[in-house]
């Protein structure tokens, strides 16, 4: 049975099924610290959720609920999301990398007492998880990653299409405090936007609280910033990680499940399932979902349906 500590840990509070039975914790990370929701049955493997952009791990709430009976689930807020810190960027964007981020998962899974696990990670997320699926191999056993392609080759298929689809991707990487400056004029109506987009129709698919938790957590200069930090880093460290990865022949060495929407852009415009066989050693296998980009909210049944036949 997994051993974890419940100094420093609360119980969920709130009323109704919202994570009804997960508990929280503050882990202290080399440089930082993680936020983190955990639950579900301690004597089954370890399954790690890693949200995207501008959401917080209360993008699970669902999936963690059709899951608690067959996981030990953990869902911690990535660096300069949620409940996290928020760290000002430095100037080279790295503590803001995905490779720090991913450390960041790797110290609060050690403070948990989880050795191995699967993992799965939703757009940002899914690229935190392709980079510690590379820097930490033996704790991974199987990937999912959802609606993405690897970063590098996204950034390398640039074109007006693409540019226009997720112009964010360019937006958010100008020098500070130009983005910020221009989000933050009216931060509510933005993230709304965002999470409305990429052949997702709406907000309509968006539990209330967690609505209101991207709002609380995103909607400040902080948070605008960390969020742009994350793409920065995105377009200059996480790039030289990424080339230094390929010219050394690095490979996800365990298999990969790839889900993406048949509605998003990355349906569109990549063919993911042949993106991720190129950067894999094992065997990969892919599913194309009725839904645009927020996947696990638009589709949660879904999602954790094809989760619990994977990650098996």
């Amino acid at each position: 049975m997994r051993s974890i500590s419940d100094h420093g840990a609360q119980a969920e509070a709130s009323a109704g099924t919202w994570f009804a039975g997960f508990r929280t914790r503050s882990v202290p990370t080399p440089d930082s610290n993680t936020f983190v929701r955990f639950g579900g049955d301690p004597n089954k493997p370890a399954l790690v959720l890693l949200h995207g952009f501008p959401q917080t791990h209360a993008m699970w709430n669902r999936v963690a609920r059709a899951l608690q009976d067959d996981f030990f689930l953990v869902m911690p807020d990535l660096r300069g999301y949620g409940d996290s810190a928020k760290p000002a960027g430095l100037a080279d964007h790295s503590n803001y990398s995905k490779r720090a981020m991913a450390a960041d998962v790797i110290a609060t899974l050690d403070a948990l007492g989880v050795q191995d696990f699967f993992l799965c990670g939703h757009d940002r997320g899914g690229r935190v998880a392709h980079r510690l699926a590379l820097d930490h191999a033996s704790r991974v056993r199987k990937l999912c990653v959802i609606d993405i392609a690897p970063t590098l080759d996204m950034y390398a298929r640039t074109d007006f299409e693409f540019a226009r689809a997720y112009y964010h991707w360019f937006h958010l990487i100008q020098p500070s405090p130009l983005p910020e400056t221009m989000i933050g004029g009216n931060a509510l109506a933005y993230l709304h936007h965002k999470l409305g987009g990429w052949g997702t129709c709406g907000t309509a698919h968006i539990e209330p609280e967690a609505l209101a938790e991207y709002a609380r957590c995103f909607c400040s200069p902080e948070g605008i910033h960390s969020a742009c930090e994350d793409y920065r880093a995105s377009a200059a460290v996480d790039l030289e990680h990424d080339r230094s990865s390929r010219a050394c022949g690095d490979k996800i060495a365990c298999e990969i499940l790839v889900l993406w929407g048949e509605r998003g852009v990355v349906h569109r415009l990549f063919d993911p399932l042949a993106l991720w066989q190129a950067q894999c050693a094992a065997q990969v296998r892919g599913q194309r979902l009725s839904a645009g980009h927020f996947i696990p909210e638009e589709l949660p049944d879904a999602t954790a349906a094809a989760l619990r036949t994977f990650m098996r």
